[in-house]
């Protein structure tokens, strides 16, 4: 069954749930991308809904709410944020999304958010800023154009691939967490980094021009970012009503932009307002959930270069 957590009403979903009685209700709907109202909307009115349905019902279910980085903004460089930190969201996005944590945490129920950060690997839609990226390096290949001009490599995210957050869910549907989760690999990587790894894995042997970063070439064929050292824009109208999370949900759609072309650069803003730096303090997902994340960047990279790929 679909239902339309935006528009619908709570009565409507709770005679649904009474029907189906899950043990675990798992939200992850929302929308990345539009105006206030329309975020709102998809963001803190739905997650309104599914709160007031999980009230009246008598199934008991426990929510797993998934929440975003972008609740906090900026943070220091060189900082690890923790839930404890005090949010202070940079645009409509993570305002929304901190509204719709705030409705879970005094919601009354038993209910976990669990605050991911950046996520990428299979499913990363084309319009993120890895999406991009490897779009135009797919598009500078076949065409046989040895170079392309980037902008907006200096940032650096904490990135976590969508299969370690789906762990992150099924261990937090089982748990007696409560409160906030951050979900990240703990280590925030350069957006240029990541850059010189996909045109690795994507076997791009040209050049890769900054032009708003440091003079001169970025290597496209070097660069190897470890493991981590230690442990949305489409709406989704629907709750997954599951005991466990699937087995590879959609990478939300990252916060932001990268690429040009390869005879021009076009500047993409980072409508996250997160700015330069976010990094994950992940100890609280160590500790209450025994979770850390285990699939290396590189591989998260190759799986968006491979579906990038295949698109003709």
């Amino acid at each position: 069954m679909r239902f339309d957590l935006s528009n619908g009403s709570p009565g409507a979903l709770t005679r649904f749930l009474n029907a189906v009685h899950p043990g675990v209700v798992i939200n992850c709907a929302g929308a990345t991308r539009g105006g206030a109202r329309e975020l709102t909307r998809h963001n803190t009115v739905a997650v309104a809904t599914v709160c007031e349905s999980l009230r009246r019902s008598g199934c008991g279910a426990r929510l797993v709410q998934i929440g975003c980085s972008a609740e906090y903004g900026p943070s220091q460089p060189g900082s690890s944020t923790a839930e404890d930190a005090v949010p202070r969201p940079g645009g409509p996005y993570g305002v929304s999304k901190l509204a719709a944590t705030e409705l879970v945490l005094g919601s009354g129920l038993d209910a976990v958010v669990l605050r991911v950060f950046s996520p990428v690997g299979p499913g990363t839609p084309a319009g993120s800023p890895l999406g991009r990226l490897a779009e135009a390096m797919r598009r500078a290949m076949q065409s046989g154009e040895s170079e392309l001009k980037l902008s907006g490599l200096g940032v650096q995210r904490d990135f976590v691939d969508v299969r370690d957050v789906a762990r992150a869910v099924h261990a937090a549907s089982l748990s007696a967490a409560q409160g906030v989760v951050n979900i990240g690999s703990g280590r925030a990587v350069r957006l240029r980094e990541a850059a010189s790894v996909l045109a690795r894995v994507a076997g791009f042997g040209g050049a890769l021009h900054e032009i708003d970063g440091p003079p001169g070439r970025v290597p496209a064929a070097v660069g190897h970012i470890p493991a981590p050292a230690h442990p949305h824009g489409t709406a989704h109208a629907h709750a997954t009503a599951h005991g466990h999370a699937p087995a590879h949900p959609q990478a939300a759609g990252e916060h932001g932009g990268v690429p040009g072309g390869s005879g021009n650069a076009t500047t993409y803003p980072y409508p996250d307002g997160c700015g330069s730096w976010q990094q994950a303090d992940v100890r609280t997902a160590r500790d209450r959930l025994g979770w850390r994340s285990r699939i290396p960047l590189e591989e998260s990279l190759a799986d968006i270069w491979m579906e990038a790929a295949c698109r003709i």
